[in-house]
């Protein structure tokens, strides 16, 4: 005697959708893609349980990919390069719906900052039906068929399903005292470092820029004097090293995570660049990590803005230098430049705080610095960029002698 077939259980169909997309590229994908949300769409278990089970996998999802060591801005960064603009909003959403497992208090810092940045909130929860409303509210929102609220999330899921571990940099959502955690720069001398490199971005005077900028970097280099010596007399152990992942996004990647490189090395931390993942690791005490993403994000700023001028200067005059050759050449010379320049005004602070404890005291945490990044990254390719065009290496270091600080990164490492 025969018996119908008993339909398959919505999770189990999600799963079994997701794991058919596993390694597959190009045309493969497009075909598995298209049968598996048209399955997806028509499942005999109705949109709002297959709605249900889409949010519980890839909540699961997430949740692997914190424990492997991602964080939300590197997979959104991954997903804005990889994904179409919509799914890019779904893998926000999934990531709003993790972050509902956690009580405010159990989030890093940095790692609220990223999903209050990313605005990921769950919106769907305003709808009636809770989870099983949202492939429905998203479809609304997105305007697409059913079809394509599937192929969406399949998308999305696939590449959630594809990471794969990377090495923790900081603690885990749900684990994380945010009342424990050290504060890192004082707000009032972060305020005064913020205030001159906003000077330095908008000026268009070179000497203003440098002198900006030179200021903003002495103050970073007493803070961090000052903070290692208040640790070491301290009575406990203190704080080890830690590690911030900062993007590093293109065009002309190399020679911005070179830049980041130099600004790391010159305020006692380091950089492991990983191109494939468009971050760099950087390691170090969080003072010192705070004010490197502060001071890099604005030498990126000039950067970018001198190596525009540049550009459209010899665009007007006639020879046309809008190449990538051009713009590569000047941002790396632009950095080996800012790399010089940097480390001699620490050297200067170093000098006119020329205490004897001082030395010491930054050179233990330099060891302990280059540890930890050793433990993290146990193999690392060393690498050099060279500028493909003679003009724009040459404006490239002009612009860093007019408006910025020291060191030579002609050289970087690499996860």
């Amino acid at each position: 005697m025969q018996t119908p077939a008993q339909p398959e259980p919505p999770l189990q169909t999600v799963e079994a959708a997701v794991r058919g997309l596993r390694g597959l590229h190009g045309d493969a994908l497009d075909d598995a893609v298209y049968a598996a949300a048209s399955a997806l769409a028509a499942a005999p278990a109705g949109w709002e349980a297959i709605s249900g089970a889409v949010l519980r996998i890839a909540s699961a999802t997430v949740r692997r990919c914190w424990e492997y060591g991602w964080q939300p801005a590197d997979v959104v960064r991954l997903a804005r390069r990889d994904l179409t603009p919509a799914e890019t909003r779904f893998t926000v959403g999934v990531i709003a719906a993790e972050a509902r497992r956690y009580a405010p208090d159990t989030l890093g810092a940095r790692w609220a900052a990223q999903l209050t940045e990313l605005d990921a909130q769950a919106w769907w929860e305003e709808d009636a039906g809770g989870d099983q409303a949202f492939l429905g509210g998203f479809g609304r929102r997105e305007r697409l068929t059913r079809f394509e609220t599937a192929a969406c999330a399949l998308g999305a899921l696939r590449l959630l399903d594809s990471l794969p571990r990377i090495g923790g940099a900081g603690p885990l959502p749900g684990t994380a005292h945010v009342g424990a955690q050290a504060t890192a720069a004082p707000p009032r001398m972060l305020g005064r470092i913020r205030a001159l490199l906003a000077k330095a971005e908008s000026t268009q005077f070179p000497e203003e820029a440098e002198a900006l900028s030179a200021k903003a970097q002495e103050l970073m280099a007493r803070h961090s004097i000052d903070e290692a010596l208040l640790a070491a007399g301290s009575d406990g152990a203190g704080e080890g090293p830690g590690a911030w992942r900062i993007g590093v996004e293109g065009p002309y990647e190399s020679a911005k995570a070179l830049l980041l490189d130099a600004v790391a090395a010159a305020n006692h931390c380091q950089s492991v660049w990983s191109a494939e993942y468009g971050f760099s690791t950087v390691v170090g005490f969080d003072a010192d990590l705070e004010l490197v993403e502060l001071l890099y994000t604005s030498l990126l700023v000039q950067a970018t803005s001198a190596m525009n001028r540049a550009a459209d200067d010899h665009h007007a005059s006639g020879r046309s230098r809008r190449t990538r050759d051009f713009r590569e050449s000047f941002l790396i010379a632009y950095a080996g430049r800012i790399s010089d320049r940097l480390s001699a005004a620490v050297q200067d602070v170093a000098a006119a705080e020329a205490r004897p404890e001082v030395l010491p005291v930054l050179a233990a945490r330099d060891v302990a610095v280059g540890e930890t990044a050793g433990r993290m990254f146990p193999e690392t390719t060393s690498y050099r960029l060279k500028g493909r065009d003679a003009e724009g290496w040459a404006q490239g270091r002009e612009a860093a002698d007019s408006a910025r600080l020291s060191g030579r990164p002609s050289a970087g490492r690499r996860a």
